[in-house]
């Protein structure tokens, strides 16, 4: 049982490709982002369509191998292994590049990529709350802007970033609707479905028939819900995913799980609803680039420290969503997540009461049946 409406998103995926290269055609000029820090309003202002660069596949990884160390965490490995191979349309199409010193392993990556591509890296304060962090975030969002203009020869007005800033906050409204689908119970919808969906949207350029796509694919999910339809068993334990991102060609945890007779309801993570839980404040008496700031200083990556609104979101998620355990995945070599498991773990059992599993892995497919053992023993352990 699957939405019709998932038909279109499984085209998306060559349409984007089509629309990119056509907009390119004319002339428009096109920003790729590799993370949720890009603040991709300041993107659409400047005139420019913002896209999503690839880096959740295995094929590219050997290729990334013979210039990046090979115990490297394979998303990094993935994005560089797209940009110099030139199998990523959406690389191939932009004209800049945005990235931030989220982790030391992207930071040294993102310098060979420069070489490819123009690229602006934003350096990231390492805690949203420490003294001074909000007042260097804000200096961040003006140096970009001003790289924007002087790159694109345009002036962004502050009208222009508000208009943006509505705009955004209505995709992620959008979004926060289709990802409360799956409150009801059980699940309406799977969540690979839910997973594909939300990563597909990522490549659209066009924000309006994105914004359209999402509420359609909401609306009829929850048509379904009300007719008490769903691809699950009343009974299916429902699980909240944390830790790294996850995207189309890496979602195999997503899938081993469903296959064993699990729900996937929540996704905490950054490709989930980690960019999500904050809007940006319309406020027209606020200083706009301070509002952008706050929005994107307080995404709860492992990258801060400490990372207290992790811990905050989870517990929101695991009681807005009733779910029955909670897994953590982490990519092998990412170290804030990997170390950051300790305190997710002790805050799932002890605080939540809550079954936890932590899971690392690579997007290889060469531990399968190892994970698969791993999580039938889970999905057991909270069925009792």
């Amino acid at each position: 049982m699957r939405p019709e409406s998932m038909k279109i998103f499984d085209d998306l995926r060559n349409l984007n490709v089509l629309t990119i290269q056509n907009a390119k055609k004319n002339g428009e000029k096109v920003v790729g982002c590799y993370c949720t820090y890009s603040p991709q309003e300041l993107i659409l202002a400047a005139g420019a369509h913002s896209v999503t660069l690839c880096g959740t596949r295995q094929e590219p990884v050997a290729a990334a191998e013979r210039d990046l160390p090979r115990n490297l965490c394979p998303l990094i490995k993935s994005s560089y292994g797209f940009a110099i191979t030139g199998k990523c349309p959406y690389f191939e199409a932009a004209d800049l590049l945005v990235a931030e010193t989220t982790c030391d392993g992207k930071k040294k990556m993102y310098e060979l990529m420069g070489k490819i591509k123009p690229m602006h890296v934003m350096n990231l304060p390492q805690s949203a709350d420490s003294e001074g962090a909000l007042e260097q975030w804000t200096q961040e969002m003006h140096r970009f802007k001003a790289w924007l203009e002087q790159k694109f020869a345009v002036q962004i007005t502050e009208e222009d970033i508000r208009k943006a800033i509505k705009l955004m906050n209505r995709e992620r409204n959008a979004l926060r609707r289709l990802h409360a689908v799956t409150k009801f119970k059980p699940s309406p919808i799977t969540g690979v479905d839910l997973l594909v969906s939300v990563w597909t949207k990522g490549f659209n350029v066009n924000k309006e028939e994105g914004i359209k796509l999402v509420e359609d694919l909401a609306a009829e999910v929850e048509a379904m819900a009300a007719r008490g339809e769903s691809p699950f068993t009343a009974d299916a334990p429902r699980i909240l995913l944390t830790g790294c991102p996850v995207g189309f060609g890496s979602e195999k945890v997503v899938r081993l799980l469903e296959e064993s007779g699990a729900s996937v309801v929540a996704f905490e993570n950054c490709s989930g609803y980690k960019s999500l839980d904050r809007l940006v404040d319309e406020d027209p008496n606020k200083d706009v680039m301070v509002a952008l700031a706050e929005k994107y200083l307080n995404i709860p990556c492992s990258c801060m420290t400490p990372n207290q609104g992790r811990l905050e979101l989870i517990g929101k998620l695991a009681k807005e969503y009733e779910v029955d355990g909670v897994v953590d995945l982490t990519w092998q070599a990412c170290h804030t997540y990997n170390v950051e498991a300790f305190v997710i773990r002790d805050y799932v059992q002890k605080q939540l009461n809550l079954p936890y599993m932590h899971l690392e892995t690579d997007y290889s497919e060469s531990d399968v049946e190892q994970l698969r053992v791993r999580v039938q023993a889970f999905l057991e352990l909270i069925q009792g």
